[in-house]
């Protein structure tokens, strides 16, 4: 009971959000003692536990685990959500995470989520910075695994494995071994088993001192995400990823701005190395508009509009639409376009989320190079590369940008300009379009 008192204690600490949350559960001890802990600190929460289990695909036995954890839901009353994967035998452990949590982050946003709760204790995080060191991890890495980081939490980062192995026995809960748990050539399992057992024989302080590193370089993190909004460079986050001004970073020491881009990077999940991030402040130093470079897992660092920006590019081809009807819906990317039939008003702006259009079918295509727009109220035709300038959407946005277009021209570019084909006299019948991000 002094277990569930201690983390009881923690949770109310965490400030947790009201609503459905998936708890990670695979079936080995430490998911199932969270699970349990969960339950049994109901008071100290107001999350509606949904069990949440992935089947890797990759172990013939893996389906007695997954009825395991369904039957572990069961006995708690609990909703049990389980996704089936078909990894094969041959897939390592990098593959099997970065599909496990894919799969867990679509659950959590079918279930509608405000968390997603996985098992991880402190001895998990020895481990993970322990990698980090030998991977050549820089300080921001070796502050290993955050107690929460977006709708990941990890409320057990306080409590040691043998503890909650104990809670299990006490409790007699049920649970389920994976073997890759214990194969050495997974380097995780070989820390566990064989090189973190002889470091501590020969230093019984190690885990204490690790974690304390990891305090360490977590306040360091901490403080650098703080300097981006007192350093006076304008931080502006968005769906796709984050800017800074880039005129300031250009009086900064390299040191401190390659600290500083590094840390923003970071605050969207980009992880940059020196190497990398050197890459990127000559980006800044030569100060050519427009310009990019590629960074790892198709992020990419622009400098537009003497910003610099770092977000992920989706690669996708999106292929054109047609609005028609008199009301619906479609997804563009990652827009959404809604429209209906009402009254036009007396007047529409030329940059806006909204416009009313005269009666027929409209195309939803990307911009083409030589496409050009008359404006709403203006004068002449004007090359649409230019109305993107001028409402400062970067480069690398375009290509994902919804253009509106009616007999071969361009009437409407959200937020961008509307052009003065098509527009309805004020009170007619007309199709109202809304855009917006999904």
């Amino acid at each position: 009971m002094e277990l569930v008192e201690r983390v009881r204690r923690h949770l109310a600490s965490l400030n947790l959000p009201s609503g459905p949350a998936l708890v990670a559960v695979s079936g080995g001890a430490d998911s199932v003692a969270l699970l349990d802990l969960l339950v049994a600190t109901a008071d100290s929460h107001s999350l509606q536990l949904v069990v949440a289990h992935v089947d890797h695909g990759i172990d013939p036995e893996s389906r007695a685990a997954a009825e395991l954890v369904r039957t572990l839901a069961a006995g708690y009353a609990l909703d049990f959500e389980l996704v089936t994967l078909a990894l094969g035998s041959a897939a390592g452990e990098t593959a099997a995470r970065a599909a496990r949590y894919a799969a867990l982050s679509e659950a959590a946003e079918r279930r509608g989520a405000v968390a997603l709760l996985t098992a991880h204790h402190a001895d998990d995080q020895v481990e993970t910075v322990v990698m980090r060191l030998l991977a050549g991890s820089g300080p921001a890495g070796l502050a290993g695994m955050a107690p929460a980081r977006g709708l990941i939490v990890r409320p057990l980062l306080s409590f040691r494995r043998d503890e909650l192995a104990h809670h299990v026995r006490t409790r007699a809960l049920p649970t389920w071994s994976d073997p890759a748990n214990a194969d050495p050539r997974h380097l995780r399992s070989w820390l566990r088993g064989t090189a973190l057992p002889l470091l501590r024989a020969r230093l019984p302080e190690l885990d204490r001192r690790v974690l304390r590193t990891a305090h360490q370089a977590a306040d360091d993190r901490a403080a650098w995400d703080a300097a981006l909004e007192v350093l006076g460079l304008e931080t502006r986050s968005d769906r796709d990823g984050i800017s800074v001004a880039a005129h300031p970073l250009r009086g900064y020491d390299s040191a401190l701005a390659s600290a500083v881009i590094r840390a923003a990077a970071r605050r969207v999940g980009c992880v940059l190395g020196p190497r990398r991030a050197a890459a990127v402040l000559r980006l800044v130093q030569r100060g050519a508009s427009g310009r990019s470079v590629p960074l790892a897992a198709r992020w990419q660092a622009e400098l537009t509009f003497d910003r610099l920006r770092i977000a992920r590019a989706t690669g996708a081809t999106i292929e054109a639409r047609t609005v028609t009807g008199t009301s619906g819906e479609c997804r563009w990317g990652d827009w959404i376009l809604r429209w209906r039939t009402e009254p036009a008003p007396e007047r529409q702006g030329r940059i806006g989320a909204s416009a009313w259009f005269a009666p027929g079918s409209l195309e939803v295509r990307t911009w083409r190079p030589g496409d050009r727009v008359r404006p709403l109220a203006g004068r002449g035709g004007r090359p649409l590369v230019r109305c993107f300038q001028e409402a400062q959407v970067p480069r690398s946005r375009r290509s994902e940008w919804p253009v509106l277009a009616a007999e071969n021209s361009v009437i409407w570019v959200p937020g961008v300009c509307r052009s003065e084909h098509r527009v309805p006299p004020a009170g007619a019948e007309a199709l109202r379009v809304d855009a917006g991000h999904a």
